[in-house]
């Protein structure tokens, strides 16, 4: 039964959204502050994270900062005020996977807790026959969901994972962001621009983190971006 934290200084959203999720068959566990949920996961790390932005003692920001340091295949998902656009920028910036805008649906957030669980489940998977996808100096491993560039491992979460595969798949072709969005999130899951955008500004940091010279995701202004091969023919 995979367990998902619910962090959120509201005691209402937070009793809301955990009996929503029992009733799918999930675990679920609360808690009012990113202080008490930080304390907590150094004893158990959940399985999925639902997080609100602003909070006391320790806000959403904070709080996935820590743990992106710690784990990268933590699935986080965050929630947020809808005047709220720069807090949602940057919390994808600095990692989380998705995020959904106060008021939410609650049947549009166990929508996309299952879809972000279905993504780790095949990133768990370890059959015998391992498939991968080669471009140039870039390795992606498909069923662990794993990235390498020159040998380096590439920490990705697997949101950017799927943005990044998107993209290699057709190396030179320029992925407009509706292509993007249609196959990072394949559950007919609306997400805006700006949320493609952040998150392929986070796959360029994580390539430069091991290669300064990393060049080869490409802006095509009023388009999209594509995946430069390293030796075109």
């Amino acid at each position: 039964m995979y367990k998902v934290a619910i962090v959120d200084d509201e005691k209402n959203i937070r009793e809301t959204v955990a009996y929503a999720l029992i009733k799918e068959g999930f675990s679920a566990e609360t808690y009012a502050n990113g202080q008490e949920a930080w304390e907590a996961f150094g004893r158990n790390m959940p399985d999925l994270l639902i997080l609100d932005i602003i909070m006391p003692m320790m806000d959403g920001l904070q709080l996935c900062r820590k743990l992106r340091a710690v784990t990268e295949h933590l699935p986080i998902i965050f929630l947020t005020s809808k005047d709220e656009e720069f807090d949602r920028v940057l919390g994808l910036e600095i990692g989380a996977d998705d995020y959904l805008c106060k008021p939410f649906s609650m049947r549009e957030l166990v929508t996309r807790v299952k879809v972000l669980f279905r993504r780790l489940a095949l990133s768990e998977k370890t059959d015998d026959i391992t498939q991968r996808l080669l471009v140039d100096s870039l390795e992606l491993d498909l069923q662990r969901y794993t990235a390498k560039w020159k040998k380096a491992s590439l920490p990705l979460t697997i949101t950017e994972f799927m943005l990044l595969q998107s993209l290699i798949k057709h190396p030179g072709i320029v992925k407009t962001r509706s292509q993007l969005m249609e196959e990072a999130y394949p559950d007919n899951i609306f997400v805006s621009d700006r949320t493609i955008d952040s998150h392929i500004k986070r796959l360029r940091k994580k390539f430069m983190a091991v290669d300064e010279s990393f060049s080869y995701i490409e802006t095509v202004y009023g388009l999209g971006y594509r995946y430069r091969l390293e030796n075109p023919a």
